[in-house]
């Protein structure tokens, strides 16, 4: 029997890369890039040898799908923002087994789902820019799982995570962290204007409503959160649609769920989006 140890909802957000560079943005998201660092430190004091990552940037219009190939390795520039993430080395292990046992779990569960192991699937970067941040040292295996879901329903990506945590719990002989990689509000500033929003949410009614929503976090109000959940993230522009949210409250127990939400990083704006570092007790 295997251990779910760590579940958090983590930014990607490209300017963290930027953020590495010299020029007038150097340390602008050292922050967020702290907050993956410290998620990092606590999976390894945890014992995590596997890290799976519910991507908002895999963009799948048919069924689900699992990227768990052995090995990926290569040089990555985001064809989104070319300018902000250019050049990208990267090179990881993935975890065939624990991709296939989520599969065959989630199907049995009337969820179709197919794993991807012998592929020339790349990562996108909703698991790349955290993996840099956290993963530096190889240390973990990864299993990137798609959450760019645009013909699905919120359900079934709740039921996905159900089979996630029951795949790593009854099926799986090892120790398990998952992150739903993604923003909470996602409206991108408009083209033209975007360099004045670097820092800022598009809107006070979606930043509003995204610190709403962190406080239920932290008040573990999760029957409000996943009651609203469907409207919020049409209204707010949810990245995803927030597929990735559901799948990690679905591991968690869903609006069962009672945890109280540890910001390791505060509520940022970001090219107009909303972002946090938040980290959900098992």
């Amino acid at each position: 029997m295997g251990k779910l140890a760590l579940a958090a909802k983590i930014t990607h957000v490209p300017s963290m890369y930027l953020s590495e560079q010299d020029g007038p943005h150097k340390g602008c998201r050292q922050a967020a890039i702290d907050g993956h660092k410290e998620i990092a430190r606590r999976c390894r004091a945890l014992g995590v040898d596997t890290i799976v990552v519910f991507d908002t940037h895999w963009l799948v219009n048919s069924g689900y799908h699992i990227n768990c190939a052995p090995r990926w390795e290569g040089i990555y520039t985001s064809n989104e923002l070319p300018h902000f993430i250019k050049n990208l080395p990267y090179a990881y292990h993935g975890n065939p087994q624990l991709g296939k046992l989520v599969a065959d779990t989630a199907t049995r569960a009337g969820v179709h789902t197919r794993a991807h192991d012998d592929t020339s699937l790349g990562l996108e970067y909703g698991a790349l820019v955290p993996m840099r941040y956290m993963n530096g040292d190889k240390r973990f295996k990864i299993v990137s799982a798609a959450a760019l879901c645009m013909a699905h329903n919120l359900p079934d990506s709740v039921e996905f995570g159900r089979a996630v945590r029951r795949a790593i719990e009854v099926e799986y002989d090892g120790t398990v962290a998952i992150f739903a990689s993604g923003s909470l509000s996602h409206r991108f500033a408009q083209n033209g204007v975007s360099e004045q929003f670097l820092h800022k949410v598009w809107d006070p009614f979606l930043e509003t409503t995204d610190r709403h929503v962190v406080e239920l976090w932290k008040n573990g109000d999760w029957k409000t959160f996943c009651g609203m959940l469907p409207e919020y993230a049409t209204k707010c522009h949810g990245e995803g649609f927030m597929h990735d949210t559901a799948m990690l409250l679905g591991a968690l127990g869903w609006d069962d769920y009672e945890g109280r939400a540890e910001i390791v990083t505060p509520y940022f704006g970001s090219s107009g989006t909303g972002q946090l570092n938040a980290i959900l007790p098992v």
